[in-house]
């Protein structure tokens, strides 16, 4: 099976094309093993779509099914582009959580960066979905291990908990990422980003993903952190949000409208036996 490996900001992914009725969960563990398959962070599919130019289905390392993906989108975007599948700068893309709309910049038939409109954030507490009667949950206290945390849950694609800290102290992401991740009040767990305000236009972020752990970049939750900052006047409404290893620029509109720019880079090619 022929694969590509690719990363935005070092948050890597396994892109393959589509092979039919292929269990694409129990591959995604196979190939994201980082011992003893290729390593990754997530799995994603090119398929045909009958909505849009194309079809992106991901898959995290532990084999569940995302809805969405930031870094990965830009990826898969820059991946059909520079393969010919889908020749255009502007690209309609079929996910679980409708159609994104990958912008790419291109020189030299090179894709050097991708904005993607990313949808619209969404706060209703049933659709995040988080168990609470308020119409929504912003900056709300929540005991783990008998200690109060204020929490604020939106949907950017997949569910987001944002923690607005002074440190970004990765044991703390380590530690208290999975147990908000499986907290009783998430049915269907959510990814949590851990930001330092570091400036009125900027932030820094620690994501622990829902299905893959520690991951060292999420444009899903880039988005959700930027808007979060923002509802919870820290910030302006478009910020540079700020990971290990470089950033990424968030937009959100007046008309609710999400932006996510960045860049994209291939790794490697090869085959692998599946």
């Amino acid at each position: 099976m022929k694969f590509t490996k690719m990363h935005g900001l070092g948050n890597d992914f396994i892109i393959i094309e589509g092979m039919g009725k292929k269990d694409y969960s129990s591959l995604a563990v196979k190939l994201c093993d980082r011992h003893f398959g290729i390593g990754a962070d997530g799995l994603l599919i090119v398929e045909p779509s009958g909505i849009a130019d194309i079809k992106m289905r991901i898959f995290n390392s532990d084999g569940s099914e995302a809805e969405m993906c930031g870094n990965g989108s830009r990826c898969f975007a820059k991946y059909v582009f520079e393969k010919g599948i889908v020749k255009k700068d502007k690209i309609t893309v079929e996910t679980l959580a409708g159609v994104i709309i990958p912008e790419l910049y291109v020189e030299n038939g090179n894709v050097y960066n991708v904005k993607v409109y990313m949808g619209n954030p969404i706060f209703e507490p049933n659709k995040v979905p988080v168990n609470s009667s308020k119409d929504n949950f912003i900056n709300e206290n929540v005991k783990v291990d008998g200690i109060s945390y204020k929490l604020t849950s939106l949907r950017v694609g997949v569910p987001h908990t944002i923690i607005f800290v002074d440190d970004l102290d990765e044991n703390m992401v380590k530690t208290i990422g999975p147990k908000i991740e499986k907290l009783h009040i998430f049915p269907k767990g959510t990814n949590v980003d851990f930001v330092k305000i570091e400036s009125n236009n900027k932030v820094s972020v620690r994501t622990w993903e829902r299905g893959a752990g520690m991951t060292l970049a999420c444009g899903s939750g880039a988005c959700a952190s930027a808007v979060a900052a923002s509802i919870n006047g820290f910030t302006q409404r478009n910020v540079k949000v700020s990971f290990k290893n470089g950033e990424l620029y968030i937009e959100w509109d007046k008309d609710n409208s999400i932006y996510l720019t960045g860049r994209a880079d291939e790794v490697f090619t090869g085959d692998i036996i599946v």
